[in-house]
């Protein structure tokens, strides 16, 4: 027998861009990167193709609809970058502020002004975009991948493993808070600048093309414009080139310069803008999640509660990648609670992640991959843990899109390892590491119409958050809204007595819920019942006295409720007394002066019935029935002369008044 041919050459390109002359760094097959890599992004676009008719919901009004800055368009784009990022929906500096150091993140809303500028307010538009930065994330991530792990140098198997790492990335539901909420974009785009800092790293060190790290840290920066927790890639920009390039330590510092130098812009102009202090946590437990009611009022959580609590939800963001049921957009108080430092959750979750540290850093001499993998999930989540600092809230599935990416990593590793194996066997991990991306694909798209809107948001969570203040409030005000919509009537009350009840939870959870109050009485309002109404405005100002939407809310309560009173009921004392409430707070409402005036004319009080009739005429001198009103006051009171001066008066408005 002859001896065996030689099998032809395979054709090979450099990375990024394909091409067919056979250089660069690590050669590959041709053509190979860029199929896999359309074939990422359009799996990873279908997974949310089905949010494109999804409306605006949870915090689209913060940064789109209701923001007076990305409103205007073009025009607004210059107080975004010069305001707090909630400023231009609080629009108020100190409400901006609502948790400790502000929220500095421009670039997202710029792109959503420019949406606005071009398409006008389109839902349609921004899932769009969403979908499409997510997809571009996705393969971004699977090219730096390559970069990490050449095949040149890791065989067939760094294909499978940067690959389904890319692919578990796109598939996962725990993604579904990101991009099916508009307002998710920060994180796609923070990412996105971040992952670009590392490629561009990446291939500068290995090209040997010292100006590439300049596009890398101008990518970082627009990631830091996006979102502050970028900045945990000043740390992995150095850490991959030490573990994936031959660099020295000296070079490698070298080369983190002008990512360092984009931090410190980001910082300069964030601090310009906000201010350098940090400020201390509010006081309010929406905002500060680590209080705990006390002799009826809230105090801080001791510091190993805080730490407990904190550890604790570390243990479920790991649950909820691994496992990602059930998935909720809220985890606020009491949704978490208070976990103390005896609590077996607590403890499993410290050893679990103390043994990740340990392994992390004992990987370190190695340059163990799967170390590496551990260091890209646990330094960006480190910034979002509130053991750094607080972040306004326990944990949310959002703050999990960029440590994924080491999840992600970890996985694919752990599935398919760099090592030779038999055929048979390899494709059957890649099987399952598919299947893995299969199902939590339909979990994801399973997952995506809950967010159509509010509505839907709200009614669904609640299900698996009922022990959240803010959701219970949430699903109250957004009943209440609803209701305002609903033709059937006898649904229409349905929905405000169930209003009530969420309402009413809310305020059980969180005594001192100044909006629950509102939405409350909000609710009673509408189904006209008037002294429980009237008593959650007052309760919602005994905690804050100037609450403005209490404050406008109550003498409205108290007009109606005495037009009730006197009209419905029949009972004068209680309809004078609510209507002469409801004047200390607008003294010059022409209704309820009109009313206090109906009130004391029959009342047989004439001079007080016209004084108030006389008052009302002034604020409304163009409005025929009130100087009809003033001229039955006076004639009822036996000066017929006045009161045919002012019939008079209103025949002159309307030459029909007084004849209907």
């Amino acid at each position: 027998m002859g001896k065996p041919k030689k099998k032809p050459p395979v054709p090979t390109v450099a990375l990024p861009t394909p091409s067919a002359n056979g250089k660069g760094p690590f050669p590959l097959p041709a053509g190979y990167t860029r199929r896999l890599a359309l074939i990422l992004f359009f799996f990873s676009f279908l997974l949310y193709a089905n949010t494109l008719g999804h409306e605006y919901a949870q915090d689209d009004a913060i940064v789109i609809t209701d923001n007076m800055f990305t409103t205007q368009g073009i025009k607004g784009i210059p107080g975004i970058l010069q305001y707090d990022t909630f400023y231009g929906f609080f629009k108020e500096p100190g409400k901006a502020r609502l948790v400790a150091g502000g929220r500095y993140r421009p670039f997202s809303l710029v792109t959503f002004a420019l949406e606005v500028q071009a398409f006008g307010q389109s839902p349609f538009v921004g899932h769009l975009f969403n979908a499409l930065l997510y997809g571009a994330t996705a393969v971004l991530f699977f090219l730096t991948l390559l970069l990490f792990f050449p095949p040149g140098k890791f065989g067939l198997s760094a294909w499978y493993t940067c690959f389904g790492a890319a692919l578990l990335f796109a598939a996962h539901p725990i993604h579904t808070e990101a991009v099916a909420n508009i307002k998710g974009r920060d994180e796609i785009l923070a990412l996105l600048g971040s992952l670009a800092a590392l490629y561009f790293a990446l291939r500068s060190t290995r090209d040997q093309r010292p100006f590439l790290h300049l596009a890398g840290a101008a990518c970082l920066f627009l990631g830091l414009m996006s979102k502050e927790n970028a900045i945990t890639f000043l740390a992995l920009v150095p850490l991959a080139l030490y573990y994936f390039t031959k660099s020295d330590i000296r070079s490698i510092l070298k080369s983190t310069l002008p990512y360092a130098a984009a931090v410190v812009l980001f910082l300069l102009i964030r601090g310009s803008v906000l201010g350098w202090k940090l400020g201390e946590p509010p006081m309010e437990f929406m905002n500060n999640p680590y209080l705990k009611w006390a002799g009826n009022q809230y105090i801080p959580y001791t510091a190993a509660e805080r730490f407990s609590t904190a550890v604790y939800t570390l243990g479920r963001y790991l649950q909820l990648l691994v496992l990602p049921y059930p998935l909720t957009h809220d985890y606020y108080p009491k949704h978490i609670d208070l976990v103390k430092p005896s609590d077996f959750r607590f403890l499993l979750s410290f050893f679990l992640h103390l043994g990740l540290l340990v392994y992390a850093v004992w990987g370190l001499r190695k340059k163990t991959p799967l170390s590496f993998a551990v260091w890209l999930y646990l330094i960006p989540l480190s910034i979002v843990s509130n053991l750094v600092f607080p972040i306004g809230t326990h944990m949310a599935e959002r703050l999990l899109f960029m440590p994924s990416t080491g999840f992600a990593l970890a996985a694919a590793i752990m599935i398919l390892p760099f090592k030779k194996r038999e055929k048979p066997r390899q494709n059957l991990l890649v099987a399952i590491l598919i299947g893995i991306a299969f199902l939590f694909g339909l979990r994801t798209v399973a997952r995506n119409p809950v967010w159509k809107n509010n509505y839907t948001l709200f009614i669904s969570d609640i299900a698996i958050s009922g022990n959240s203040a803010k959701l219970r409030n949430a699903v109250a005000g957004e009943l209440v809204v609803q209701s305002e919509r609903e033709p059937d009537s006898l649904r229409k009350i349905d929905m405000l007595n169930e209003a009530k009840g969420h309402a009413q939870k809310a305020i059980e959870l969180h005594p001192t819920y100044t909006n629950a109050y509102l939405i409350k009485g909000n609710a009673h309002f509408y189904l006209k019942e008037y002294d429980l109404a009237i008593q959650a405005y007052r309760q919602a100002l005994a905690i804050n006295p100037e609450y403005k939407e209490a404050l406008q809310n109550l003498p409205l309560a108290l007009r109606d409720g005495g037009r009730y009173f006197g009209e419905v009921e029949g009972n004068l004392s209680k309809a004078i007394d609510y209507l002469k409430a409801a004047e200390t707070y607008q003294p010059n409402d022409y209704e309820t002066l009109r009313l206090l005036g109906v009130a004391h004319g029959v009342g047989q009080q004439h001079a007080l019935a016209i004084d108030y009739f006389t008052r009302a005429a002034r604020l409304r001198p163009e409005i025929a029935d009130a100087w009809l009103n003033l001229s039955t006051a006076c004639f009822a009171s036996g000066n017929a002369a006045q009161g045919q001066a002012y019939l008079d008066k209103a025949r002159s408005i309307d030459p029909n008044v007084g004849q209907r």
